[in-house]
């Protein structure tokens, strides 16, 4: 019979995800930074008959008005052997209706194929975006670019060829200069971002799961790329780009070096974080890297409370009007 435990050690989590091909998300880590921001982390093992951990996942819950109570899911997780057992995704749910009384329990699984269990329901809403670009990192540096756009290939190459340098971001300083030119991109860009606080809560607490990489023009970084990172994938979280960077096109070969540093660590997937559907501007750039785009199974829920309804109508009028407030702040 399958059981569900609470996980109270860092290490034995990570040294599970890291084994098991979890994406950074499901890292300890991640889950400390959205507990300083609002947000429950509940880490549950599962057992088998024979105690063997078989499956976990790390859930984090948002606490609601009435009569909502409380949201709970699972970013591109679970993981493990038995991660799409019917049993274990309902213990997960029974787990945070008891201890939460969530309205609904999401997952978002870091995979293409996902069978839909029996209760639980396909959901147009979601936290994550199911459509990306997945590089496979085990092909080769010519393989990879061939697959990209022709202009990709001459950007890379010519941005490479301006007096740049590109080097890996420390210290809080350097860090304080690239969120500096996040908060230019968001303007020019029109997206909404954390307070400052929160990005340097990923930078400590994830620690070396995290890396950022900058671009630098005569010592002053003109763009950054900011990956989090598992044994197994590369994921971009981050990224933005001032003017003098755009004019030299530098994010192309910046993300180029990433692309070939997350290969040269050994890790043999490079998330671009999702395509946001816009038509345009950074899904264009992001288009450019590859001849294929992923669909990730996307978002399945389980409703837990006789409100699902209100939750699931509700939602996108609240992300809507949330996007609103903050273009109007701007």
């Amino acid at each position: 019979m399958t059981t569900v435990r609470v996980c109270q050690d860092q290490e034995e989590w990570d040294e599970y995800v890291l084994e098991h091909e979890g994406h950074p998300l499901q890292l300890w880590g991640w889950g400390q930074v959205k507990t300083a921001h609002g947000w429950v982390a509940d880490r549950l093992f599962a057992y088998d008959d024979e105690d063997r951990v078989v499956a976990a996942a790390q859930i984090l819950t948002r606490h609601l008005p009435w009569p909502l109570r409380a949201f709970s899911y699972v970013p591109r997780g679970p993981l493990g052997s038995q991660a799409s057992d019917q049993t274990f995704l309902d213990l997960l749910a029974d787990y945070v209706k008891r201890h939460h009384h969530s309205v609904a329990l999401s997952l978002e699984p870091d995979t293409e194929e996902f069978l839909l269990p029996h209760g639980w329901q396909k959901s147009v809403n979601k936290v994550l975006p199911a459509q990306t670009i997945i590089l496979d990192l085990t092909k080769s540096d010519s393989d990879l670019l061939a697959a990209m756009a022709k202009k990709t290939r001459q950007y890379i190459r010519k941005s490479a060829a301006e007096a740049m340098a590109i080097k890996q971001v420390r210290s809080r300083d350097e860090l304080n200069k690239c969120l500096a030119i996040y908060h230019q991109t968001s303007k020019r860009a029109n997206f909404g971002l954390h307070d400052d606080q929160y990005y340097y809560d990923v930078f400590n607490q994830m620690e070396d799961h995290a890396v950022i990489f900058a671009a630098y023009v005569e010592n002053v970084p003109v763009a950054f790329l900011w990956l989090a990172l598992s044994a197994e994938t590369a994921f971009e979280q981050y990224g933005g780009v001032n003017e003098v960077g755009q004019q030299l096109r530098v994010n192309y070969a910046l993300k180029w070096y990433a692309i070939r540093k997350a290969k040269e660590w050994g890790i043999n997937r490079y998330d671009f974080g999702g395509l946001l559907g816009d038509g345009e501007g950074v899904t264009t750039f992001k288009k450019g890297w590859t001849d294929h785009e992923t669909e990730l199974v996307g978002t399945f829920d389980k409703p837990l409370s006789a409100w699902y309804g209100l939750w699931k109508s509700g939602l996108p009028a609240a992300k809507s009007f949330v996007h609103r407030l903050r273009s109007m702040k701007k």
